[in-house]
């Protein structure tokens, strides 16, 4: 079976489960998009590791394991979802030190995760894009459509088992709720969430910013 190459769209909350976060998967070479239900620690990690002006004061767990497998020269060389079976993703890190090479089963979330901190490539085969898959719309208009929606809305396909329904995850504020501050102000509060080590709400004040500038 061929491996397609992955990247990784967009993180979004999920409008059809509640406390659970969308990670949008797109080929490479193609317009077929993978969306995989993700918790909010998992979430709050990979959108740490995307935007590269957060950096937590303490190491996240997937920190800290890419600095234990630094010092002792394990690599992570390669992510692979390989199967997916009643709605859930299975995914392996292929790793190496020595040059010998190891398969460790991971979650998808925890492997693409430590995938953006190795640099290493993510990857999935044809006949699970195939699955579970789902298609831009060729029309422009219709493509910024599917952006700004759920991911998720369309698709029953994806459950995962990354999102632990009885998991302690907090509401997320609506950007809308968030009164109108000056750029001054929003970056003392981007600077005050890092310190308190809220990060979902240091990239959503980032964004706003972004946007402002």
């Amino acid at each position: 079976m061929n491996l397609v190459r992955l990247t990784i769209k967009g993180i979004s909350y999920s409008q059809t489960q509640n406390g659970a976060y969308a990670l949008l998967l797109s080929e490479m070479d193609g317009k077929r998009q993978l969306p995989i239900v993700i918790g909010a620690f998992e979430a709050q990690s990979i959108a740490i590791a995307l935007e590269k002006d957060i950096r937590p004061p303490r190491p996240l767990t997937h920190d800290l394991f890419k600095s234990f497998s630094d010092r002792f020269s394990i690599k992570v060389k390669q992510v692979i979802i390989h199967k997916l079976v009643d709605g859930v993703f299975y995914s392996s890190l292929i790793c190496e030190r020595d040059k010998i090479e190891e398969i460790i089963d991971a979650r998808t979330s925890d492997a693409i995760a430590l995938a953006l901190r190795f640099k290493a490539p993510i990857f999935t085969y044809q006949n699970i894009l195939e699955k579970a898959g789902i298609y831009l719309k060729t029309d422009e208009d219709e493509e910024d459509d599917d952006l700004d929606k759920d991911p998720l809305q369309d698709t029953e396909l994806i459950i995962n088992e990354d999102f632990d329904e009885d998991s302690n995850i907090e509401d997320v504020t609506p950007e809308s709720a968030t009164p109108k501050k000056s750029i001054q102000e929003l970056e003392k509060d981007l600077e005050k969430a890092v310190k308190k080590e809220d990060y979902e709400e240091a990239a959503r004040l980032r964004d706003e910013i972004s946007k402002r500038k």
